[in-house]
């Protein structure tokens, strides 16, 4: 199923040849089934450790029934996918950047307080597991937010013309989830939230990780300045690298997706190369820093959710993950922001439905 997208390399691995390193979609897999590892090799008090850093929020609950729905299980499922998930999964993946607090200035975070989602990634998964789309939403995105549920009671106002990453601040993982799917038409199975200084933490454990850049960045935003070329970053420079948008390309949101998408496939590398297998300790601690950096959904708040998820993505050919952005333009109102470029970008979210 191709999709085509601004940015759309097809993950660089159409055309690989047998024996070459596994897609970095495997790899996440592998990493999550690692964890089972953990789980039943070592003390029950480590398994219940790492079960209870995962955080979660009740999503479903929350938005009830006024959804796009679910997608429809295969009727015919093949031989080779009988025992995969025969229906779809849309997952999105967001990357939440606290700048609060003495850890995160440390990290080199700014003065302002609070979180917000700096990364956004609706990740589609096709029936039988046989491949997968990676989609980012640029967070300049200017959309209609919808009404959200608030923690505090009552709903938020119907907006429009908003910056997609105000659906966070304002109603946090409930509202994000909402947003997306009254600008995809597409259900979101689940939610995955990563905490940016978590991130640094993973990074650390990994013992780095070796990054290519195309270009100089300069960014004192971000406290970011590299030359072009190779480097091995450790987690404070890997996060700022997360981070940094003005000392790339134009300056907008749109050179910083690039950089993750390379930052996230070179970590998924390295958890491979790493083999965390034969190392438990090691294993422990990056279990640890996984786990104590995220927020799921419930139906993924538990080691066992997240095994059972890895475990079917482990078969996921390497050369059938694509990574895309959302198809935009500039914003007719504010050349700082970008909107939907229609009909592409409807067409890239009907493909996924």
């Amino acid at each position: 199923m191709p999709v085509t997208g601004q940015n759309g390399d097809g993950d660089g691995d159409a055309g690989r040849r047998p024996g070459r390193r596994p897609g970095v979609w495997k790899v996440a897999g592998l990493a999550f089934a690692g964890l089972l590892v953990v789980g039943a090799g070592a003390a029950g008090w480590a398994y219940w450790h790492l079960n209870n850093n995962i955080k979660s929020v009740d999503i479903n609950t929350a938005l009830g029934d006024d959804r796009p729905p679910r997608a429809t299980p295969s009727t015919e499922p093949s031989a080779t996918t009988a025992a995969l998930p025969t229906e779809a999964v849309n997952i999105l993946v967001l990357g939440s950047d606290s700048r609060s607090g003495k850890e995160n200035k440390a990290l080199g975070g700014g003065d302002s307080t609070g979180a917000r989602s700096d990364t956004a990634m609706v990740v589609h998964v096709d029936a039988g597991r046989t491949g997968a789309t990676i989609v980012s939403i640029p967070r300049d995105t200017l959309v209609t937010r919808p009404s959200c549920p608030l923690k505090s009671g009552g709903s938020s106002a119907v907006a429009y013309g908003a910056m997609f990453n105000s659906a966070y601040s304002v109603g946090g993982p409930v509202c994000a989830v909402k947003t997306v799917e009254s600008l995809t038409d597409i259900r979101m199975d689940h939610y995955l939230e990563i905490d940016f200084s978590g991130f640094a933490k993973l990074v650390n454990a990994l013992g780095g990780v070796t990054v290519t850049t195309d270009e100089d960045i300069d960014d004192d935003d971000s406290h970011l300045h590299l030359k072009a070329g190779t480097h091995h970053l450790d987690g404070k420079t890997a996060l700022a690298l997360a981070r940094t948008r003005h000392g790339i390309g134009d300056g907008s949101d749109l050179g910083r997706i690039g950089l993750q998408q390379t930052l996230v496939k070179a970590l998924l590398e390295q958890m491979a190369s790493t083999n965390l297998l034969t190392s438990p300790t090691r294993l422990y601690t990056v279990a640890d820093a996984i786990t104590g950096s995220i927020t799921t959904d419930t139906g993924l708040a538990s080691l066992s959710d997240l095994i059972d998820l890895g475990e079917s993505l482990k078969g996921l050919p390497s050369g059938e993950v694509r990574t895309v952005t959302m198809p935009v333009v500039p914003a007719p109102s504010n050349p700082n922001r970008v909107v939907a470029e229609e009909p592409a970008a409807s067409k890239l979210w009907k493909s996924l439905r």
